[in-house]
């Protein structure tokens, strides 16, 4: 093998692998969707948003992504979605638990509404299970596979969203621990990707604010100064857990905020007033 040869094979660091992605269409999971791609992983994309889901499909090539239509909160989709996978594909081998929302912003428990905190946690927390039960199911077999679920600054934070998404959060870093015990003896690693708030669709829409406040507030009350915390800087977290580089990490929650959780500076950044 010439030099050529050895470096483009040495940066396809997913080369042969099959990943699926929930909430793959936009935002983070699209990112991690064409980063993947690039790394020679085979990706299906399970989201709600179908024309976004299939137009970035037809963008990456048929051979390297497909498209299934999957609500997270529905088992029999994300049973359905992982089926897909292995038919298409003959096995399963990174599982990206990534579909999530904020939810109404209402940051007082008192005056929230039940009917909202159960849809933030249906969707954030018992999405993420599902997608790791059903992961799990393909993967134990095989004695292989990496899941990783998107969780939080807020995992490890209060203060800096609603209580319905901070217990979702939170409940998220115990789902993956627990995970990770249980499927460490089938050779099955489980971890969480924590990051910033980040420009996406799903945070400019349930914060109400235009991207680029969303980047200035992080780097107004930032650690790491001139950095902008992008999508893609997560997936590449997302790249590494899910790659051989990452085959003894398990049970870690990867915070990618550039220290700001070490400073404890939430208290004060938001106040519980009548929003």
């Amino acid at each position: 093998m010439g030099i050529t040869s050895m470096l483009t094979s040495a940066a396809r660091r997913l080369e042969g692998k099959v990943a699926l992605i929930t909430g793959g269409a936009s935002g983070i999971g699209e990112a991690t969707a064409k980063l993947f791609t690039r790394h020679g992983a085979r990706v299906m994309i399970a989201d709600i948003q179908d024309d976004k889901g299939r137009a970035l499909c037809e963008s990456l090539g048929s051979s390297a992504a497909s498209y299934v239509h999957c609500d997270v909160t529905d088992e029999s989709h994300v049973r359905d979605a992982v089926d897909a996978a292995v038919s298409r594909h003959g096995k399963l081998d990174i599982m990206f638990n990534n579909a999530g929302i904020i939810g109404l912003p209402c940051m007082q428990i008192r005056k929230s509404e039940k009917a909202d905190f159960e849809k933030v946690v249906g969707i954030n927390l018992v999405g993420s299970y599902l997608g790791t039960k059903h992961a799990a199911r393909v993967m134990i077999p095989a004695r292989r596979g990496s899941i990783v679920m998107t969780a939080s600054v807020a995992s490890v934070m209060p203060g800096l969203a609603s209580a319905a998404y901070t217990c979702s959060k939170h409940a998220v870093v115990g789902l993956m621990r627990s995970a990770a015990l249980e499927l460490g003896q089938f050779g099955v690693r489980v971890n969480c990707v924590s990051p910033h708030a980040v420009a996406t669709p799903l945070a400019t829409t349930g914060l109400g604010v235009g991207g680029e406040e969303v980047e200035e507030f992080v780097l107004e009350h930032a650690v790491l100064k001139d950095v902008r915390l992008k999508a893609e800087d997560v997936a590449e977290a997302v790249l590494f857990l899910g790659s051989e580089e990452a085959k003894y990490v398990s049970g870690v929650n990867l915070l990618v905020d550039g220290g700001f959780t070490t400073a404890s500076t939430s208290h004060g950044l938001f106040r519980y007033s009548d929003v």
